[in-house]
């Protein structure tokens, strides 16, 4: 529960400063780029079995329930509403939050951190704030890439492996999608985004010990970072779905 509650105030803080000045441009725009870099391909790659596998499951129910004119719909909705944010939210924790918790860590255990606190630096300003805005920005610049890539997908495999009729696709998508299932991707992965970055900076400034200790932050942080996006991203559905109604 110790680790719990010095999250939360860790969170709270980092999200107190962010507002405040002097804004680090450079260490954000150096930390966007290097997020950016590490997640843009394997999110491409990713997204396009997701999409195609999405298609088959759904083809194969709405196939069996003769309902196969909203293939497209449904497809295209489960990739934009949970499996874009999703893919976006593991791969921001897996590839860039290791990186930065292993970063932050490693200038823990050589005891920088310690010397930035010494010179009056703000830690949480100067290191932290940058790479949580860089986090929630490539969340949301990736989700709507992974978006389009996973609906891409599955409207070739949809088309081409199971023979659905491209203009049934279309249709029914742009009959049934609201803008509302775009702007839920869009809130989840920056919520997603903004979680991974802080947990990530969490547990490497709070890593104790030796280089040994740094590689067990990183594994706890991934660990972490999975099962609060998991719990998160059934809350936000959960809350969705109660507010917002769906067309008829």
């Amino acid at each position: 529960m110790d680790g719990v509650g010095g999250l939360v105030a860790f969170s709270g803080k980092t999200l107190r400063l962010v507002p405040q000045r002097p804004f680090q441009t450079r260490e954000f725009v150096q930390q966007t780029e290097f997020i950016a870099f590490v997640s843009v391909l394997p999110a491409m790659l990713v997204s396009i079995p997701f999409g195609a596998v999405i298609a088959l499951q759904l083809g194969n129910l709405t196939k069996q329930l003769g309902a196969e004119s909203f293939t497209g719909a449904a497809s295209a909705l489960a990739t934009i509403r949970e499996a874009s944010p999703i893919v976006t939210a593991l791969l921001l924790a897996g590839a860039a939050g290791t990186a930065i918790c292993a970063d932050l860590g490693s200038r823990t255990i050589r005891e920088e951190i310690d010397a930035l606190e010494v010179l009056g630096i703000s830690t949480i300003q100067r290191l932290v704030v940058p790479r949580v805005l860089g986090c929630v920005v490539v969340a949301m610049l990736l989700n709507g890439l992974v978006s389009v890539v996973g609906v891409a997908g599955g409207y070739v495999f949809n088309v081409l492996v199971q023979g659905g009729s491209p203009g049934a696709f279309v249709t029914s998508f742009r009959t049934l999608a609201t803008m509302h299932d775009l702007v839920l991707g869009e809130v989840k992965a920056a919520i997603f985004g903004l979680l991974a970055a802080l947990i990530a900076c969490y547990r490497g400034l709070t890593v104790k010990g030796g280089p040994r200790a740094v590689g067990d932050a990183v594994n706890q942080s991934v660990v972490i970072a999975f099962a609060a996006l998991f719990v998160t991203n059934f809350v936000i559905t959960s809350v969705y779905l109660q507010l917002v109604p769906e067309p008829v």
